[in-house]
């Protein structure tokens, strides 16, 4: 995932994207970012994807947001064709003002660039049901 995202944004992206790794032996397919430069990139390029891309705004410091963390990853291999973002709110507070997060965790649903759904607070049953709704291209799509 690193080289392809590299390709996105350019650079080598290490220091600025990474890929949530866990114990397990399977990489996560979780996006974190860590520069608001290179979160623009790749919100800019996905505008022009009818993907879904469900960005989880959480903080270390924040108990359900750690809760949330297994489920979110599990949710990433399970949905493959969802783009999966996670944006600390502390290192990248101007991203979490421009979709005006106020409470941990929110995970915002976003295609094309457009929000089409939020949830906020660990709800896994209320994400998962909105990456259903949401992740399905139209029939009547190009």
């Amino acid at each position: 995932m690193g080289g392809v995202l590299s390709n996105v944004v350019g650079g080598d992206g290490a220091a600025a994207a990474t890929t949530d790794e866990s114990s397990s032996s399977e990489p996560s397919r979780v996006t974190a970012f860590h520069s608001s430069q290179r979160w623009q990139l790749h919100f800019n390029a996905s505008k022009q994807l009818n993907k879904l891309m469900v960005v989880d705004f959480a903080a270390a410091w924040c108990g359900p947001c750690k809760m949330m963390e297994p489920f979110v990853k599990q949710m990433a291999s399970k949905f493959t064709d969802v783009d999966f973002i996670k944006i600390d709110v502390d290192e990248l507070s101007d991203v979490a003002q421009e979709f005006s997060v106020q409470a941990m965790p929110t995970f915002l649903l976003l295609k094309q660039g457009k929000e089409v759904g939020r949830v906020v607070g660990a709800k896994k049953d209320e994400l998962e049901r909105k990456i259903l709704q949401h992740k399905e291209v139209p029939k009547f799509a190009a």
